[in-house]
């Protein structure tokens, strides 16, 4: 599977959900820097790390795989699911990455912000590739174990 951007799916989007999106991305950091002012940057930064808009984003791909099946003459509702449910798996490998920038920050950022910032983006790819890379080699070999079961 190739990761790729494609501009072309924001034509699918009508203009409301667009609007949920941002609107709950918003809400998702004023309550963020709500939590910062209450009880601390500490603990408002773990709330600012949360995907904001994860939870509008995966009802719309649910919603718009489903309508494509659906124009195309079949039910779609499995196929949407299984969309959404690949955006999830998408968002936890993106945390896995975003816990290890965080920790790799925060261990260095007294020395140099700016060196700390570069260390930690390189530990985040770092971390994000090599997450997405183990989810697939253990998909290919669970496939492959499911295959040959059922060969044999």
């Amino acid at each position: 599977m190739l990761v790729r951007a494609s501009p072309s799916a924001l034509k699918e989007g009508r203009w409301y959900e667009y609007l949920i999106r941002f609107a709950l991305g918003g809400a998702a950091t004023m309550f963020a820097g709500w939590v910062a002012s209450r009880f601390g940057p500490l603990v408002g930064g773990l709330f600012l790390a949360m995907p904001a808009i994860f939870c509008a984003s995966a009802t719309l791909i649910e919603t718009h795989e489903a309508r494509r099946k659906r124009e195309a003459g079949v039910r779609g509702e499995r196929r949407g699911k299984q969309a959404a449910a690949l955006d999830a798996a998408g968002a936890a490998l993106g945390g896995v990455g975003l816990v290890v920038f965080a920790v790799v920050f925060a261990a260095s950022v007294e020395r140099s912000p700016v060196a700390a910032f570069v260390f930690a983006s390189a530990a985040w790819l770092s971390a994000s590739i090599a997450a997405w890379w183990l989810r697939h080699k253990l998909r290919s070999a669970r496939n492959l174990a499911a295959n040959s079961r059922a060969v044999g």
